[in-house]
Formats: structure tokens, sequence, C-alpha cells
């Protein structure tokens, strides 16, 4: 039996570029039973009746199924996180203040080697998808630990739950302790090689959960694994890549010590293979030359700006150039990172990149204006979309798109501690009253490919 077109109406906000924002007070969206908006009717009369919507769509109403929002709700894309290391999901909060590279060894190996155990993998992992779909991040890029098993297992509790995923493997053969290191360039490409064919096999068209190579960083791996990633890139053109890229100075510092030939990271990477046109996504990237600025634009590179890591664990108050990655048109988005920092929440990172924005303000005298809410929250959807390389396919509610989706709630059970909503309030209020105050208890429903995930009957 076919499945029923379903149909959300009411409330609708969703970015349309990095400046325009469409808030639209009565609206309607049509998703049919592979999760794929079919119409996106902007205006319709708010006196319709359910009855009447079928008659609307042209569909007989044994069809289709209603969502009608209850007054305070309204909808927007799903959240998407373009960098999040999953194993740090149990050591959020720790280390913070240090420099990265002591972060590293005093909080992250330590933890990251229990992921050599498939039990306690399984365990911290079905918390973290559980924890991130809780919090509407419909679609997150992770990096995993070492371990193939435990990045395996990663993909397969994505693919069950049903968040969408880009999912990789750290490749780590130098520069961290003999207990949290490959033994070899060649274990850790057949690692890597393993882990592409089992996320292929258990989902062949890429629909949910696709591979990322993942070099954690040029000071973990050798020149031969840069090598052997950058051949398995061009080998294999449906692969992206991700990787820290100019995230603190200490960092910089011994990447230079390590690769004296380069002159950049830019440079570093690009000669191995590592910033494939437009499948690379870069993290940090909190100090950037013209000539890279340049190069990350050529290239078609993606920026994940991670405004909270980047302000507590590394060595400095870090604000990334925003302003600028977008005035040249280098794609941008927002991750979490949330190990690094103290949050796992889309929303406090939309909060915390305006805070960095202001700062950058102030650091360039003026020149890089901070960020408005309407661009943060394109970061968080359509431009994090952008930067994973699926904007063809979610960010926002084009027809052809798939429904990934928030239903926001706020009022009565809805409202937890946001901002209390007042009568006259408009639309655009209530939003930014969410944006600037909300939580994860305003987060009613979770949809990915118009399968619901939180909220009513959902199917975890």
């Amino acid at each position: 039996m076919a499945q029923r077109t379903q149909v959300f109406v009411g409330p609708i906000i969703h970015s349309l570029s990095a400046s325009e924002l469409e808030i639209l007070p009565y609206a309607l969206l049509a998703v049919d039973g592979e999760g794929k908006i079919t119409t996106f009717l902007k205006h319709v009369d708010p006196n319709d009746t359910s009855e009447a919507i079928p008659t609307l769509l042209g569909c007989p109403p044994h069809t289709v199924q209603t969502h009608r929002l209850a007054p305070g709700q309204f909808l927007i894309p799903g959240f998407v996180d373009t960098h999040n290391h999953a194993p740090q999901w149990s050591q959020r909060g720790l280390g913070q203040g240090m420099h990265i590279l002591d972060w590293l060894d005093a909080i992250t190996f330590p933890n990251e080697a229990l992921f050599r155990d498939p039990a306690h993998a399984r365990r911290v992992y079905s918390s973290c998808v559980d924890g991130f779909l809780r919090q509407g991040i419909t679609t997150a890029s992770y990096y995993g630990s070492l371990h193939a098993e435990a990045t395996e297992i990663l993909a397969d509790l994505c693919l069950a739950k049903g968040q969408r995923a880009l999912v990789g493997k750290c490749n780590m053969t130098r520069n961290s302790p003999d207990y949290y290191r490959e033994p070899s360039a060649e274990d850790s490409l057949r690692a890597t090689e393993r882990c592409i064919a089992h996320v292929r096999r258990i989902d062949p068209a890429g629909r949910l959960v696709r591979y990322i190579l993942t070099p954690r960083f040029a000071i973990s791996c050798d020149p031969e694994v840069l090598r052997g990633l950058g051949d398995l890139a061009r080998a294999n053109p449906d692969l992206p890549v991700q990787t820290h890229f100019n995230e603190a100075e200490q960092e910089m510092e011994a990447t230079k010590q390590l690769f004296p030939q380069f002159g950049c990271e830019a440079d570093l990477y690009e000669h191995y293979g590592l910033l494939p046109p437009g499948r690379s996504i870069l993290a940090h990237c909190c100090y950037v030359s013209d000539y890279e600025l340049c190069r990350l634009k050529d290239l078609g590179c993606g920026v994940a700006h991670c405004p909270i890591a980047n302000m507590t664990v590394g060595g400095g108050f870090m604000a990334a150039p925003v302003r600028t990655f977008l005035r040249k048109g280098i794609k941008v988005g927002l991750g979490t990172d949330s190990g690094g920092g103290f949050s796992s929440s889309m929303l406090d990172t939309i909060r915390q990149a305006m805070i960095a924005s202001h700062a950058r303000e102030v650091q360039s005298k003026g020149e890089d204006k901070g960020l408005s809410i309407d661009e943060v929250f394109y970061l968080a959807t359509l431009g994090g979309a952008g930067v994973c390389g699926l904007e063809s396919k979610v960010g926002n509610f084009a027809v052809g798109k798939e429904f990934d989706a928030i239903v926001v709630g706020t009022r009565g059970e809805e409202q937890g501690i946001m901002t209390m909503v007042q009568e006259g309030d408009g639309l655009r209020t209530v939003f930014e009253k969410f944006i600037m105050t909300g939580d994860d208890r305003n987060i009613s429903r979770v949809y990915v490919q118009g399968r619901l995930l939180k909220g009513g009957n959902a199917r975890e």
C-alpha cells in the first residue's frame, strides 16, 4: 500500500539565501511517501478545512494526511552540524581553556581510545545520535575515532535512527600516544577502505549515510597516509573530505615544523589531493591569509565555523572571519564541535556565532560587520547543507528537496524557558525569541526525509 502524502499547514520560516529569510504566516507543504517536497503553497487561506486540502492539491482525500500546526508553532528546516566529533559526546565540557594540543593529550585521546571496545562505542554513539536528533540536528558530519569497527557502528546507528550523516574514521599514525595510534600507513588506509565498503553496503544509494575521508589533521598523519587518502579521493568522486584547518596558532606552528616545504595548510592539503573541488569541509579556519582565501574559493571548499570551541579550547579567543568568507563567496556552515566546547546545541552555536562576529567587527575596526539573526540561521541550515554538499537535497523547503524539518513550539508546555510570547507578537518576533532564548524543549517534532523521529508517534 502506497504511503499517504503528508501535508503541513501553518507558519513556515526558511532561508532563501544568506541575506533573505522567508517568513510565511500561513503556508502549505506537501511531502510524498519518499519524503520529498512536492508542493509549496506560500499563501493559503487559514479557513480552509482539512477536507478542502486534498481538493487544493488535486489528490483523493484518502491519500492525504494533514498536519495543521497548533497555535504558537511554526516549521523550520532541520539544523545541519558541519563539524562534530561523535566520540567526544561523553567528554563535553572537559578541559575548557586548555591549549588545543594539550587538550588532545590530556582529555581527548584517552577518551577516544575507549572506543576500541565495540560495546562502549555502541552505548555512547547511540546516546550521541539520539541527543542530536532531540535538538533538531537532522544532518551531522561526524568524525569517529580511529577504530574501524566503532566507526561502522556509528554509521549503522545513524541509518537505523534516521539521521542524515557523513561518517568518517579518523586517520592517525603519529603524534598521539602509543595506545591511540594506528600502527602504520598501510593499516590506516586498509581500515579506511573497510569503512568505505561498509557504509556503501548498508546504504548503497547514500540516501542517508555517506562516508567522508577524515585525516584528523596533518599533524596526526604521515605523508604516506595523506597521499593514500588523496588517491582515494581522486578515485572516488562521491567521497567528501574533512579535516581541521588553521584552527589555532599552536596547531599551525606544529604543522609548519612537520611540513616545512609548504607555505600554508592550503598548499599542504591541496598537494596531497585532499581539497578536491567542491568536496572538502575545513573545520575552524580561524586564521586565513588572503592567498588561502583565494584557494578556498577557487577549490569550492566549505568552512565549518565552530564558535563555541574556538573560544573555549585552543589557546585564545579565536573569532573566525565569517563575514570575509561570505563576502568572498566561500561556503560556510556551523559546527557544534561539542567536545571542544561546552554545548551540543545548534541554538547555542548560533548565538555564539553572533558574539564571535561582533568581536570580529571590533578586531577588524568595523570592516567585518557582525552577523544578523537571519545570517546565522542561514549558516545553521542552508549554508551548512552547502558545506556538506547537500544543498540540492536539504537546507530549506524548495520543491524537490527532502523534508528534513523541525516543528517549533512556543506556548504551554512547549514554551520551556524561552522568552514568553505575548499578545501582539508577530511571527518574526516569536522566531527571534526562539533563536535567542529557546532550547530543545521548544523542538516539538523532528523529521528526516518525512519520517517523524521526535514527538508524536516517533519511530525511535
